[in-house]
Formats: C-alpha cells, sequence, structure tokens
C-alpha cells in the first residue's frame, strides 16, 4: 500500500530476474516478478493443504477500500487452494508501529507457515519478526527491503498498478472530450484534480501514469495535486477534493482509501475516478470507474509455493496480462460514448506489451526529455538503471514504484 521515495530502492537495483513457484495456478514472475538471485527462499518440504497456516495483517478492515480488496484476495486464493476458515488468521486495524511487530510473533506462535503484511509502514517490523522465526514465510505488501535485508525468508510484493492507473486516465480523458465538445468546459479548462495521500514513489508514479492516460486521448489536460498526508481519512480527503474543484478542477481522480473524495464530488456534480473498490454506491452520478488491484494472484501464488515447498520470489509485480491489475466495472451513466471501446484498445495494448506506460516520447521534465537529463547527470544519474527501449521500466528492477519525477502538465502542491 505504501511506498517510500524512490531513492530508498536504489539499494534494490542490482536484483535479477528470477522464476517462481511452478504451480499451475501463477507459476513464474511474470511481468515484473523479480527476485535477488542469492537471496531465494530457502524452501521446505511440500504441505498437504491441511497443513498450511496462512496469517494476514491489515492495516484497516473491510470498510476501508484498501484493505477490503486484499481481504478479497484472500479469499480469491482460499478457494483456489481449498484452505478453510480456521486455516487463515486475520488481523484489522494494525497500526505501523509496534503492534505490527506484536501481531506478527502473535501469528508465528500460533503456526502460521505463511504472514502477509499488507501496509508499507509494517516493513521494519515484519523484518524482525523474520530474523526472529527463520523457518515461517513473511511476505510485505509494497515494500523494497527485502533483497537487501540478507534474510532469505522475507519477500516483497506489488503489482503494476500504474497500468490500471493509465486505463482509468484514458476514461477520465475520454469524459473531458465529452465536456469540451458538448460546451462545459473549454480545451484550456481541461483540468483534473488528484487526491494524494503521501508524496511517495507509489503516489507519484500512480498520478502520472493517470494523467498520462488522460493526456493521450486529450492531449490539452492539465492536473493539481495536493495531498492529505493520510492514507485514509474521509473528512481530509473530501477536504482536498472539495478544494480541487474550487481551484477549477472539472474532474477529480484520488490514491487514497476512502470514499471521501468521490462523496464530495458527487455533491459538487463532478465526474470522478476512484481507487480500489466501485465508487458507484457513493457517487453513482459522478464515478466513472477506480483503479483497482486483484491480489488473489500473488496471494496464491506465495501460498501455493508454500505447499509445494518451493521458492518464493523475492520481489514479486504482475499487472494487466496476469490478471493483477483492473479497472472497477464502468459507469454506463457517466462515461462518455465509445469508452468501453476504448478501454479495450488500450487492456489489449498492455497485454501484449506493444504499450508502455512511461514511454519518455510522451511526457517532459521542466522541458526536457527524461534521456537527455540522465545523460546530464547530477540527480537525474539514479534513474539511468530503469530507462531503455524508449521508456520509463517502472516496478522491474523491483517489485517497488520508483518514478518520483513531476512532469511537466502536473502541478504538485505538498503543504
Amino acid at each position: 500500500m505504501k511506498k517510500a521515495v524512490s531513492f530508498l530502492l536504489i539499494a534494490g537495483l542490482a536484483v535479477s530476474m528470477l522464476a517462481g513457484c511452478g504451480s499451475e495456478n501463477n507459476g513464474a514472475a511474470g511481468n515484473g516478478g523479480t527476485s535477488n538471485a542469492a537471496d531465494g527462499t530457502e524452501a521446505g518440504g511440500a504441505q498437504a493443504v491441511s497443513d498450511v497456516k496462512v496469517g494476514v495483517i491489515y492495516i484497516g478492515d473491510e470498510n476501508e477500500g484498501y484493505s477490503a480488496a486484499h481481504m478479497t484476495g484472500i479469499d480469491e486464493m482460499m478457494s483456489e487452494l481449498g484452505l478453510s476458515d480456521a486455516q487463515v488468521i486475520e488481523k484489522t486495524n494494525v497500526p505501523e508501529d509496534e503492534s505490527c511487530y506484536d501481531a506478527a510473533v502473535d501469528l508465528a506462535e500460533q503456526g502460521c507457515n505463511i504472514i502477509f503484511g499488507t501496509s508499507f509502514g509494517f516493513e521494519s517490523y515484519l523484518l524482525q519478526a523474520a530474523a526472529e522465526y527463520p523457518e515461517v514465510q513473511f511476505c510485505h505488501g509494497t515494500g523494497y527491503q527485502a533483497a537487501s535485508s540478507g534474510l532469505s525468508n522475507m519477500h516483497n510484493y506489488f503489482t503494476a498498478v500504474y497500468e490500471s492507473r493509465y486505463v482509468s486516465g484514458v476514461v477520465a480523458g475520454l469524459k473531458l472530450n465529452e465536456m469540451i465538445a458538448d460546451g462545459t468546459i473549454t480545451e484550456d479548462e481541461a483540468k483534473m484534480g488528484y487526491v494524494g495521500a503521501y508524496p511517495y514513489a507509489e503516489v507519484i508514479s500512480g498520478f502520472t501514469s493517470f494523467y498520462l492516460g488522460a493526456k493521450s486521448v486529450c492531449p490539452s489536460v492539465t492536473m493539481e495535486v495536493q495531498y492529505t498526508n493520510s492514507w485514509a481519512d474521509m473528512s481530509g480527503e473530501a477536504e482536498v477534493a472539495t478544494k480541487l474543484i474550487d481551484d477549477g478542477c472539472v474532474l477529480i481522480s484520488q490514491h487514497a482509501d476512502t470514499t471521501g473524495a468521490p462523496s464530495a464530488c458527487q455533491e459538487k456534480g463532478v465526474p470522478c475516478v476512484g481507487y480500489n473498490i466501485d465508487m458507484t454506491s457513493v457517487a453513482p452520478d459522478s464515478a466513472l470507474t477506480s483503479a483497482s488491484i486483484n491480489w488473489g494472484p500473488y496471494y496464491t501464488y506465495a501460498v501455493q509455493c508454500v505447499m509445494n515447498g518451493e521458492e518464493i520470489v523475492t520481489d514479486w509485480c504482475q499487472g494487466y496480462a496476469e490478471g493483477a491489475d483492473r479497472i472497477t466495472a464502468l459507469n454506463e451513466n457517466v462515461i462518455a460514448e465509445g469508452t468501453q471501446e476504448k478501454v479495450t484498445e488500450v487492456e489489449t495494448s498492455l497485454k501484449e506489451g506493444t504499450l508502455h506506460v512511461f514511454d519518455t516520447a510522451t511526457f517532459t521534465v521542466n522541458g526536457s526529455s527524461l534521456e537527455d537529463l540522465i545523460a546530464g547527470g547530477g540527480d537525474y544519474e539514479k534513474y539511468a538503471a530503469y530507462v531503455s527501449d524508449g521508456y520509463f521500466h517502472e516496478s522491474e528492477l523491483a517489485s517497488a514504484p520508483a518514478f518520483d519525477l513531476i512532469i511537466d502538465g502536473i502541478t504538485s502542491v505538498t503543504e
């Protein structure tokens, strides 16, 4: 859920590609699945289904979109692998402090073979527990330290959610085009607003890909980003969305975990794109779609590896092609005509690998191409390992996002 800024990821640049668990369900690391070849899991013997016990630590509960999406993924894993409710222990509303370590230790002591922690701030506590329980596999969602930890039982995972962000941006851009065509706004007024949680690489990568998706169909679009400095703050997200609307934004999106922003958009009569879950229940006249993650493929893959006594890759990342990313159902009452057809076209290109979200020909930074900035050295040299073949290879060197540049067309307000 929560990523640190990309300079923290530089230590992971040396990771190499490694195939994952060889099961039918998710047989390889796939798109962006990576692992430090020297740090693979010391796989134990195969486990009978009845002997597997899974622990999960959530930052929220079923009422918070991000955690609800993880819970859906766990349910999918249980169904795919035939695990009973008694074999999965879930801890909800765990804060990003020592409580996480206590939860991890408790799960290990209860006999869990594998423990998942879903929030960025959990990582240091899971690392501590992993060092103390080397026989238990620990998997941390959205982190970056597994490869450098020296712990063979520590793993990071995320998805290529920037792909679904891009697709949802296309939906937004088409809506802007419709608003321009019917005279609601002019081309110069095609300004989007984005409610961000924190100015971390995960959030920056996400709003950049959303913007690039919109720009691919609506060239005049601009975007303003403001932050709530919280992952889940219903009133704060509504407040920031309202500020953005008052500042001239005619469409709102978000990287924040509640329905606060869509609710504000419904009240203001402004179209919006959500995150994690379908927002039409709170914004039936505003919500277009939501960028979302399907965590089921990873949870099935990792638990299957434990069952088979096989390695879990150190860094795992998959996207549209493997079913790990998607957008929620399009709201036919709000989307622009022709949206479904365009979405299908874009999704097909992503799956086939013919469309690269961070194509460097589609954006500039302070008026320069990323390649030129890298060639000039200085602070931009750190991106050299990510850029080749004309695009930024997000989440391929490690699972955690690394794109933290503010590109032209986007204004980021950090205070």
